[in-house]
């Protein structure tokens, strides 16, 4: 008999069908995976709007507004809320940066990592005690960098740093709540 016609009457492995449907959706769906992930958006930063959100300009003109992956910072009207506004301004507005982006969030907001000179600014943000690990979405980050979140906000409530030297301050998730529920 010969290799061809012997291969052909070689029975498939009992798991073939899944085996070509899991490999049919990896390949159908890896363009929109990796053009999310392995396409960052490179530009310079033209405002911040708070501790969590900035614009970016890029080389063709586009701004593109950006919420930080991970984190939350607290609200303009909270305490803490313009120290984190000032600071995140000060660290990058008017320099070129990079987001490293997987999605857009309901404002239609990229959500993704600030790099300035390769630097987590989302993460510097927590060590400085000037946002939240925001853990209702921490699966949509790397398991490492979620664990670098986790330990940097757990050292700055430690050692007291921006918002935690405050007795009980009140995460920016209750405080819009607290807002929604107020009588208008």
């Amino acid at each position: 008999m010969n290799a061809v016609r012997a291969a052909a009457l070689t029975p498939l492995p009992r798991n073939w069908l899944w085996l070509w449907l899991a490999a049919g959706l990896a390949l159908g769906s890896a363009p929109l995976r990796a053009q999310a992930i392995s396409s960052p958006l490179h530009g310079r930063v033209i405002a911040v709007a708070d501790g969590d959100s900035v614009t970016v300009l890029d080389a063709q003109q586009r701004r593109h507004r950006v919420r930080l992956l991970g984190i939350d910072a607290p609200e303009q009207a909270q305490p803490w809320g313009a120290e984190a506004g000032a600071h995140l301004k000060a660290l990058v507005l008017q320099h070129e940066v990079q987001v490293d982006f997987a999605k857009t969030d309901h404002h239609g907001r990229l959500v993704g990592t600030l790099r300035l000179q390769g630097q987590d600014v989302n993460l510097q943000l927590l060590r400085a005690g000037l946002a939240w690990h925001y853990k209702r979405y921490a699966e949509e980050q790397k398991w490492l960098e979620r664990w670098r979140y986790a330990r940097a906000e757990r050292r700055a409530q430690r050692e007291r740093r921006g918002l935690w030297a405050d007795p009980a301050p009140t995460p920016p998730w209750e405080y819009r709540q607290q807002q929604r529920a107020k009588p208008r």
